[in-house]
This record gives structure tokens, C-alpha cells and sequence, in this order.
């Protein structure tokens, strides 16, 4: 399976919004700068984000981005599929033509594959991660490095 860096920073994006959404809109320099994300990326994937309607936005001062929904009710799969990141371990990407426009010896295992990966994106949450004490000690971590940065 190959899952690009879009599906990856998406949801480490998406996790810094929800760990940090309490108090006000967020800045996406901020998440830039604590995740290591070029903004100009950033931006292209919470349009997207936002044309899915995961997140919402406001401009002005004290604008950014919000949740658009609970952490709880944001599985890890809606986050990676809004970014249009495809998640697929076959050769053939589901067609059945991956060895000579025929369907190849370990077909059914990699389709059965892709059932378990997405049902397990599917069944974890924001939320979920936001309940991760490692979670919680990076992103302490990451916070105190911002605050060097913006004292």
C-alpha cells in the first residue's frame, strides 16, 4: 500500500486542529510550524478539507480553522479520502486486470487486505487519538517549540 504524504499530513494536520480547536479558530501558520508542513500545502489540503466538510473557516482577526464536527465523530478514513488520497494495495486498483488484463493469482488477498486497513481507518477517530498519552506528550512537546518561536 502506498499512501502519500497528502493522506499523512492531512491527518497530522487534522489532529493538531482538534488538539487545539477548544479555545479559537486556528491558525494554519500555526500548524505549519509545529507539524513542519509547508503552509502553501497546508492551505491546498484544508481547501479540500473544507469543500468535504470536515472543517470551517473564518477570516479576520482571530480567524482560522474549527472542526466542523466532534473529534469523536471524525474517522481517520473520511479525513484521508476527503484529501482524495486512495488507499489500495492491489496492483489493478480493484479491476482484476493486473496480470495480463487478468485477474492475478493473490488478488482476493490484497482486496481483503484493503477491507481490513479501511475498516480499521474507519473505526478510529480523532477522538481516539487525542486519548493517546504519546499523543499527548508530542504534542506538549510541539506546543513548547511554537511558544519559543512566538513569545
Amino acid at each position: 500500500m502506498k499512501m502519500t504524504t497528502k493522506g499523512r499530513y492531512a491527518v497530522t494536520a487534522m489532529l493538531d486542529l482538534a488538539m487545539h480547536n477548544q479555545e479559537r479558530a486556528v491558525n494554519l501558520a500555526d500548524i505549519a510550524r509545529r507539524q513542519d508542513i509547508s503552509l502553501t500545502y497546508l492551505e491546498q489540503l484544508f481547501n479540500k478539507l473544507k469543500r468535504n466538510g470536515l472543517v470551517q473557516s473564518s477570516r479576520g482577526p482571530g480567524g482560522g480553522y474549527r472542526l466542523a464536527y466532534d473529534a469523536d465523530d471524525i474517522s481517520i478514513a473520511k479525513v484521508i479520502f476527503s484529501v482524495d488520497e486512495q488507499l489500495d494495495v492491489t496492483r489493478c486498483h480493484g479491476k482484476q486486470n493486473c496480470q495480463k488484463d487478468a485477474r492475478c493469482l493473490t488478488h482476493d488477498l490484497w482486496m481483503e487486505l484493503n477491507l481490513h486497513i479501511s475498516s480499521f481507518l474507519n473505526s478510529m477517530t480523532l477522538g481516539d487519538l487525542l486519548k493517546r498519552n504519546t499523543v499527548q506528550q508530542v504534542a506538549e512537546r510541539q506546543d513548547a517549540v511554537l511558544v519559543q518561536f512566538n513569545p
